[in-house]
């Protein structure tokens, strides 16, 4: 947004970060296996290309290098304010403006952009007498490098995108490595290579060739929400994955452990070229009973079985569908927005909300994916929001927020293209899912069609106050 906003011009703007660096979930997890699961061509800025990645899919260190490369190279450092957490947002009815309370003092702006990300809020899950434990607990978003791992009894609780991760990482070195699995994944083959030399100065010197790749590839990928779609079409890929399971895990009792009960897409589809094979070693123990309790040193399951562990490591994912920041954000009529939606976010095109005038939410409801890069769909909201812009600067209008019909029909439609697609039809309970049951987290569709329908700014869709005189 930062970038986009000074190549239009727009110099008058802040971006609050209540860490000490850029980066966001690229600069937070640090685990061993850390990486993207899109692939580096996709997984950048259209407008800020990098013929350097090293593999096909990036490391997260490269990426947060990327990403501290871009502020320096749009020259973004004059508009950064670190250590600056929101505490409050507030919209000032009187003044037309947005109130900010930062952890460095107070802050006024006519339009507020909250960007914080769907992988921001790591979620450790309430195990009883969790507190009770004497060795290490750490989640894999907040992982701990100083912490040596080596002959240890490691407890892995979750089976998400970044165990699949971490896990063959670590497993060489551990001592013992018990994995407690509530749900198996669908685990593609990964595919993974470095980029060479004569690939990487191609991109370079003949930039055309990397957009071609680019852009057959985003092709390629939104082709993949079909099945999401259509269940029947992600049944048909089952009996290959299934296959590739067999080839991996030659133990028929393991095997059964990890072949999911549902329909693929359901829960988000893994990828990786080690995983599998890292459980069928000799030190790793799957264990799929529910965990009852945890004590001092060990993990008790619901089947009565006492697991010894000195350490647990919990790939449990993030608060994505309840975004922490809404609990502090009060729009016109002083209700927050976790009040409004309470407990499932809506937004018009996964942007804007009404009540809340001049907010734009980035990566907001309904804007996830499960088959190709978010940044794709990033990207059409930022030129949404500079629509906006410059519909506002143009009528002198002081707040603008979605027409509450419009809004509703929306999502309504929304709701209604849900009903039928594999997250909805797949026979599985996933963190796509809201406290109502619902699909606040992606976007049934491809990539293409939602920047048709968003990139665009509509300004009938929304009400539009006139600016006020104020001193």
């Amino acid at each position: 947004m930062a970038i986009r906003l000074k190549q239009e011009g727009i110099e008058d703007f802040l971006v609050l970060e209540r860490a000490d660096d850029v980066g966001g979930v690229w600069r937070d997890n640090v685990y061993p296996g850390c990486a993207c699961d899109v692939q580096s061509l996709l997984y950048s800025f259209s407008f800020a290309p990098n013929p350097g990645w090293s593999r096909v899919y990036s490391p997260a260190g490269e990426i947060h290098a990327y990403l501290r490369e871009c502020v320096e190279r749009f020259h973004l450092a004059p508009h950064l304010r670190f250590q600056h957490a929101i505490l409050s947002a507030r919209w000032d009815a009187a003044r037309n403006r947005w109130a900010l309370e930062t952890t460095q003092g107070p802050l006024t702006a006519d339009v507020f952009v909250p960007a914080v990300g769907a992988l921001s809020e790591p979620v450790i899950p309430a195990l009883p007498g969790l507190e009770r434990f004497q060795g290490k607990v750490m989640h894999s978003a907040r992982w701990d490098p100083a912490y040596a791992l080596e002959g240890r009894s490691v407890g892995v609780v979750g089976t998400g995108a970044s165990a699949v991760q971490f896990i063959p990482e670590i497993q060489p070195v551990v001592g013992r490595l018990v994995l407690f699995q509530r749900t198996p994944a669908w685990v593609l083959p990964r595919g993974d290579q470095p980029i060479g030399t004569l690939r990487k100065a191609l991109y370079t010197r003949v930039p055309g060739v990397r957009w071609l790749l680019r852009e057959g590839l985003r092709l390629l990928r939104d082709a993949l929400a079909l099945g999401f779609q259509h269940p029947w079409v992600l049944r048909l890929a089952q009996r290959w994955v299934l296959r590739h399971l067999r080839s991996v895990v030659a133990d028929p009792v393991l095997r059964d452990k990890l072949t999911p009960r549902y329909t693929m897409g359901c829960k988000r589809i893994l990828i990786s070229d080690n995983y599998l094979p890292a459980l069928t070693r000799p030190n790793v123990e799957v264990v799929t009973p529910l965990i009852r309790e945890v004590r001092e040193h060990e993990v008790v399951t619901e089947d009565g079985a006492v697991h010894p562990v000195d350490t647990l490591v919990f790939g449990t994912g993030f608060a994505v569908t309840d975004m922490p920041l809404g609990h502090h954000i009060r729009g016109r009529d002083g209700r927050t927005l976790a009040e409004v939606w309470e407990g499932s976010p809506r937004a018009y095109l996964g942007t804007s909300v009404s009540g809340f005038p001049n907010l734009f939410l980035l990566q907001g409801p309904n804007t996830g994916l499960g088959h190709t890069s978010v940044l794709l769909m990033m990207e059409a909201q930022l030129e949404h929001v500079l629509g906006a812009l410059r519909y506002l600067d143009a009528r002198a209008g002081a707040a603008l927020e979605p027409v509450p019909e419009v809004q509703d029909a929306f999502i309504h439609e929304l709701d209604a293209r849900m009903s039928t697609t594999v997250w909805s039809q797949g026979g599985c309970r996933s963190w796509y899912m809201d406290a109502t049951g619902r699909n606040s987290a992606l976007w049934p569709g491809t990539t293409a069609a939602f920047r048709r329908r968003v990139e665009h700014f509509d300004p009938s869709d929304y009400v539009t106050s006139a600016r006020r005189a104020t001193g």
